[in-house]
């Protein structure tokens, strides 16, 4: 069974950069529809950004609005590691985040146990 391990969360300042990493062990990584989540302190989880299989139809990536423009969210199908690189961070994204991954579009069903990430004013 797929497993997800996140990494690269701390403390920064606002404007600062931070990358995550979520690196996947078993087998079915490279065929998997990936994605990154959040939770902001006493708020609800909420959808960060998606990455696509390579080749498939439709965008290669897609982003909530908060964080277009500042975050970029890549895989490497080689080393079974997704990242998100967030630029320009602001206190708006401290949160705990979670990579997620599913067999099926839309659909996630092995979740990491999240990394804290603390952006400080």
């Amino acid at each position: 069974q797929e497993q997800l391990v996140e990494s690269g969360g701390g403390v920064v300042p606002a404007g600062e950069s931070l990358r995550l990493s979520c690196v996947a062990s078993g087998t079915t990584f490279s065929r998997s529809y990936l994605a990154w989540f959040r939770r902001p302190p006493g708020e609800e989880r909420e959808f960060v950004a998606f990455v696509n299989l390579p080749g498939e139809s439709g965008p290669p990536a897609v982003y909530a609005d908060s964080v277009k423009g500042r975050f970029t969210i890549s895989r490497d199908n080689a080393k079974n590691t997704m990242y998100l690189q967030m630029n320009n961070l602001e206190v708006g994204d401290t949160a705990i985040y979670y990579c997620a991954a599913g067999l099926r579009l839309g659909s996630y069903d092995t979740w990491g146990p999240g990394t804290q990430v603390t952006v400080s004013s």
